[in-house]
């Protein structure tokens, strides 16, 4: 569905111009899926993904009524240090839809739509699954006590603005996410709005053997323990019912993007070999010796180490199957540890 022609603000380009030129770029540039006219009852939905974890649930709820360009769609491109090249913001030009992840993870692309005219539909998936920043919260005013905001920032993860923002590993917000973006996809498209039902219907069907794995796991994991060398797989690992026994220095730590004080790093080893942690869950795509040195930690006490990612490994297919091998590395942990 094309609109009125966009520019994107000088500001933004000049930056991203800038960008380029000083670090050049690991991205492999935006991908992007064509929807069928001829096909979709209705207009076709120009969308825009900030990020792969999500490119592929939006494109699979679109079906032949949206056409989905995901900005980040590499394993080789750091979400976290993401800085946009001029292409990757001409991308926003012409969305009718901007889908971000949010909770932070995305400012980059929450600028570039802010700044095109006239603006696109923008879903903030951290909003949706009732989550906000520290700033956020500020700007809208404080609605909890000091205490109560405390308590849900120590849940939630510290950093990203006292938020945690990988929330496409819990499962919960993952189907609040899809049914959002089924209802913006229809208000744009309303002739197509049967589509889009049908398509999250068979969306809910692939789910399934996702549902039904973790559904397996929460009796497997009753009563055991895990640490983990990043956050990103706290979500899940908390519905499933594990016990998180990550040392609090360290969580911080790690949370906060910073280098963890050695004493935080030998109270991890510690407890990987006092025999306290099941399994240890360790981020492929984090950098540095300390994970990896947890890592080595860990297979000398024989703790179980489940590799999980940020970002969908470009040999998984799909979002089901990426979450799929995941969750049965971590079952077949479970049963060894």
């Amino acid at each position: 569905m094309r609109r009125h022609p966009r520019t994107v603000a000088l500001a933004i380009a000049s930056a991203a111009t800038l960008a380029l030129a000083a670090c050049g770029s690991e991205d492999e540039g935006p991908t992007t899926s064509v929807g069928d006219a001829d096909a979709c009852p209705g207009d076709v939905v120009d969308v825009v993904v900030s990020v792969g974890q999500w490119g592929d649930v939006v494109e699979s709820l679109g079906g032949d009524c949206a056409s989905v360009t995901t900005v980040i769609s590499s394993t080789a491109v750091d979400p976290h240090d993401f800085e946009p090249t001029t292409g990757d913001i001409a991308a926003f030009e012409e969305a009718d839809l901007v889908v971000l992840n949010g909770a932070d993870y995305d400012h980059w692309a929450a600028d570039a739509a802010a700044n095109v005219d006239p603006a696109p539909v923008v879903l903030d998936l951290a909003e949706v699954a009732g989550l906000e920043t520290e700033e956020h919260a500020e700007q809208e005013g404080e609605e909890h006590t000091e205490e109560e905001g405390e308590e849900h920032a120590e849940e939630e993860g510290h950093g990203h603005g006292g938020v945690n923002p990988h929330i496409w590993h819990s499962p919960d917000f993952v189907q609040q996410a899809a049914d959002a973006v089924t209802a913006e996809l229809s208000a744009l498209s309303p002739d197509a709005a049967d589509h889009f039902a049908d398509r999250a219907t068979a969306w809910e069907e692939e789910l399934a053997p996702y549902l039904a794995e973790i559904e397996s796991l929460r009796a497997a994991a009753a009563g055991r323990t895990y640490a983990a060398t990043e956050s990103v797989f706290d979500y899940m690992a908390r519905d499933i019912g594990l016990t998180d026994v990550t040392p609090e220095g360290y969580r911080e730590a790690a949370s906060n993007e910073s280098d963890p004080a050695p004493g935080d790093v030998a109270e991890f080893g510690s407890a990987l070999s006092g025999g306290g942690v099941d399994v240890l869950v360790y981020n492929t795509q984090t950098e540095g010796g300390v994970p990896e040195q947890l890592r080595g930690s860990a297979e000398d006490a024989g703790v179980p180490v489940v590799e999980v990612t940020e970002s969908v490994p470009d040999d998984d297919g799909s979002f089901v199957d990426w979450q799929l091998t995941q969750l049965r590395a971590l079952s077949d942990a479970l049963a060894r540890g």
